[in-house]
C-alpha cells in the first residue's frame, strides 16, 4: 500500500485494526484515552504508587511506502513542542532511500500516528550521504531549530561514528569531537553496531548526552545471562562544544535464555532521555533468538557519579572505587503482556490534562516484514 499516495490513517485502538479509506469504518473511540483491550489497564492502587502508567499502543506494518521511501527503521525520535510534531530518525544507511528522518503527527486521544513529511540528510555541501557511509541512530531537537544526530558508523568498513548538528531542513551544520577512546582502533573503542544509539539534550540545553550501547573493547564484554555490560555515558557541554564528563553505567544481564545453546542473545542500552540536568530515563533493550524482545525502563541519576573521563580502560581499575550512575527500575515492559518489538527510540510528548508528561517509545522494525513499527505511550511523573 502506498501511504504517500492515498494517505490512509491506521486505527489500532482497543485491540481493533482497520485501514481507514479501504472500505471500513474506524472503531468507536471512547471519550477518554484507553489502552488496547489486550493490554492491562493499571488499577487505581498501582496508578497511585507508580510513577509511570501505560496508556496504549499503535502499530504501522512493515512495507508502507511514504514519499517514495520505505517507512521504518525508527531508531530515534524527538518532539517539537512549537509545532506539535515529532521527528523520527530512520537508521536506513542510505540504502533504500536517502539518509532521512520523518515528520510525524501523533494524536494521543485517540492514539493515531500519521507521517506527514520526509527530510533527507545532506552534508555541509548539500550533498546526500553516500550509501553505507553512516548509521543514524539518535536524534535530539534544540530550541534554535537544529537537530543533533548520532551515527554508529561501521567498524568493519572503517567508517567512524559521529555526532553532528543539522538544520531542521536536514543540512549538516557542524560535528562534535569524539574522545579517542571511543574510536575503533588498536584493539579499543566501540564495537560494530553497538555504539552511539542514544542521544538527548538536558532541559537547559547546556548538556548533550549519549552513550555506547555496550562496553568499549577496553572496558569489558557485552552482556550475557550472568552479568550486564559496562557502558559509558558521554556528556557534552554545548557552551564549549567539547566532551565534559563520562559516567559508568552498568546494564542488566540478558533477560531470557535462548532455546538452543548457541542462540543469539543481546541486552544493551539503546536510549537516554533527560528529565533534568542530571536525571535521565534509560531504555535497555534485549533480544533472545526464538524467544523475542525485552525492555527495561529506568530512572537514572548522575548526581554524585564518578567522572571516568580520565580512565582509558575500566579493566585496569578497581571498579569498586567508581561510583556508577544510580538506576531505579520504573517498568519491565514485559509486564504489559503485549508483544514487544525492537524498541529503540524514546521522547517526551505534550503534557497531559492531569499535568503528567506523555512518554512515547518507538521500535525499529529493521525493515523486516515479520516486525512492525510499534509506538507505546505512557504517562509519567518523576517528581513524587
Amino acid at each position: 500500500m502506498l501511504l504517500g499516495k492515498i494517505n490512509p490513517i491506521l486505527w489500532i485502538t482497543l485491540g481493533l485494526s482497520c485501514t481507514f479509506g479501504m472500505g471500513c469504518q474506524p472503531p468507536t473511540i471512547p471519550e477518554t484515552f484507553a489502552s488496547p483491550s489486550n493490554s492491562p489497564i493499571p488499577n487505581s492502587a498501582s496508578v497511585k504508587t507508580s510513577p509511570i502508567e501505560y496508556l496504549g499502543e499503535f502499530q504501522i506494518p512493515t512495507g508502507f511506502i511514504f514519499q517514495d521511501t520505505p517507512l521504518g527503521g525508527f531508531s530515534g525520535i524527538t518532539y517539537d513542542t512549537q509545532r506539535n510534531l515529532y521527528y523520527a530518525l530512520s537508521d536506513d544507511r542510505a540504502i533504500q532511500g536517502p539518509a532521512r528522518f520523518y515528520n510525524l503527527e501523533i494524536q494521543l486521544n485517540p492514539l493515531v500516528v500519521t507521517p506527514i513529511g520526509v527530510t533527507p540528510l545532506v552534508d555541509q555541501s548539500s550533498r546526500p550521504f553516500p550509501s553505507y557511509s553512516l548509521d543514524p541512530e539518535g536524534i535530539a531537537l534544540t530550541r534554535r531549530d537544529s537537530l543533533f544526530i548520532s551515527s554508529e558508523g561501521d567498524v568493519v568498513q572503517d567508517i567512524q561514528p559521529f555526532i553532528k548538528e543539522f538544520s531542521r531542513e536536514g543540512k549538516e551544520i557542524q560535528s562534535l569531537p569524539l574522545p579517542d577512546k571511543f574510536l575503533p582502533q588498536n584493539s579499543q573503542g566501540i564495537r560494530d553496531n553497538q555504539a552511539f544509539e542514544s542521544l538527548t539534550l538536558s532541559p537547559s540545553e547546556q548538556f548533550l548526552y549519549t552513550a555506547t550501547e555496550t562496553a568499549l573493547v577496553q572496558d569489558g564484554e557485552p552482556a550475557n545471562l550472568e552479568k550486564g555490560t559496562p557502558v559509558r555515558i558521554l556528556q557534552y557541554d554545548l557552551t564549549t562544544g567539547q566532551p565534559a564528563q563520562e559516567f559508568y553505567y552498568l546494564t542488566e544481564p540478558v533477560q531470557t535464555e535462548p532455546k538452543s545453546p548457541d542462540g543469539l542473545t543481546i541486552h544493551s542500552l539503546v536510549e537516554l532521555l533527560a528529565w533534568d540536568e542530571t536525571k535521565l530515563l534509560s531504555l535497555e533493550r534485549g533480544f533472545t533468538e526464538d524467544v523475542g524482545n525485552t525492555g527495561l525502563l529506568y530512572e537514572v541519576s548522575l548526581q554524585g557519579a564518578t567522572d571516568i573521563q580520565p580512565i582509558e580502560s575500566l579493566k585496569d581499575v578497581d571498579i569498586q572505587n567508581i561510583q556508577p550512575a544510580q538506576k531505579r527500575l520504573l517498568l519491565d515492559l514485559q509486564t504489559l503482556n503485549i508483544p514487544l518489538d525492537n524498541l529503540e527510540g524514546m521522547t517526551f510528548g505534550p503534557k497531559l490534562a492531569d499535568g503528567r508528561r506523555s512518554l512515547i517509545l518507538v521500535s525499529d522494525n529493521n525493515f523486516n516484514p515479520l516486525q512492525v513499527t510499534q509506538f507505546l505511550v505512557f504517562a509519567i511523573n518523576l517528581e513524587e
